[in-house]
């Protein structure tokens, strides 16, 4: 299973700058086994630190298992939010960075 923890930690490696020039938002991601990350993009960087802060763009919430699986393409990201494995407030937020972030 894909270290997810590592996996969130490791975006601003991932992220090419030039993809996020002039953007702005905050994203929260809150999964259960691996804990809760804010990853924000500013200042054509992207950051992530553990716990959730300030004001989200959008806000994710699964378990480690499905964001593990989604992550290696083993659940559809949209199967997992119609059949409850994936909870995302603001879909349109975060849909904008999914592939940048690598999540699709």
């Amino acid at each position: 299973m894909l270290d997810v923890k590592q996996f969130l930690l490791d975006l601003p490696n991932r992220v090419n700058p030039e993809d996020i020039q002039g953007e702005q938002a905050t994203f929260h991601f809150d999964i259960a086994d691996a804990g809760q990350f804010t990853v924000r993009i500013e200042n054509d960087q992207v950051s992530v630190s553990e716990g959730l802060t300030g004001e989200a763009t959008s806000s994710v919430k699964t378990s480690a298992e499905a964001f593990s699986k989604i992550l290696a393409g083993d659940l559809n990201p949209m199967m997992a939010m119609m059949t409850g494995k994936l909870s995302v407030r603001n879909p349109g937020g975060i849909l904008k960075y999914a592939k940048m972030f690598g999540l699709m």
